[in-house]
């Protein structure tokens, strides 16, 4: 991967993050509480939906994701069409979940998952045609190895634990 690409990526990462950041610490930061127009749902209920979530984001997780969901011999192409389909199945089983969470929580693991099926697609531009899954996979492994730091994934769990803390205090 050539030293542009993991540049872009980074800057696209870092701004993902930093905006979801904002999104989900904003209030807390400028120590303004929003009330938010939830149903008074049972806070059992709640913390279910956010310990789904965090499954859901650690199911997504691209590190994850490509050493569950293996190429085989597959062209890069087709994987990463799987890929994106795994993402995009696992997030649409967990639609629900959106009733009994915080709009912020809601919007970081969208956010999420908008962030990894385009990092996933921008790493497939930068392959030579006819490579194979398991170069899209090393890509992918590469680029979360050049910086781990700027991963989402963490930022999206920090922010999902800090929303089930409250509900529990």
């Amino acid at each position: 991967m050539d030293n542009s690409t993991i540049i872009i990526l980074a800057i696209v990462i870092v701004v993902a993050v930093f905006g979801v950041y904002l999104l989900v610490y904003r209030s807390d930061i400028k120590g303004i509480k929003k009330e938010e127009k939830t149903p008074p749902y049972d806070k059992a209920l709640q913390l279910q939906a956010y310990e789904r979530l965090v499954i859901l984001a650690e199911r997504i997780a691209l590190r994850n994701l490509v050493s569950r969901v293996q190429p085989g011999d597959m062209n890069a192409i087709a994987y990463q069409g799987l890929l994106t389909e795994n993402i995009r199945q696992e997030y649409d089983y967990n639609l629900s979940q959106q009733l009994y969470v915080s709009g912020q929580a809601w919007q970081a693991v969208s956010s999420l998952k908008e962030q990894n099926i385009f990092i996933l697609h921008q790493l497939m531009n930068t392959l030579p045609p006819g490579s194979s899954g398991l170069d899209l996979g090393k890509r992918v492994l590469d680029l979360l190895d050049a910086d781990p730091k700027t991963s989402l994934h963490t930022v999206v769990l920090d922010a999902l634990k800090f929303e089930a803390k409250k509900i529990m205090s």
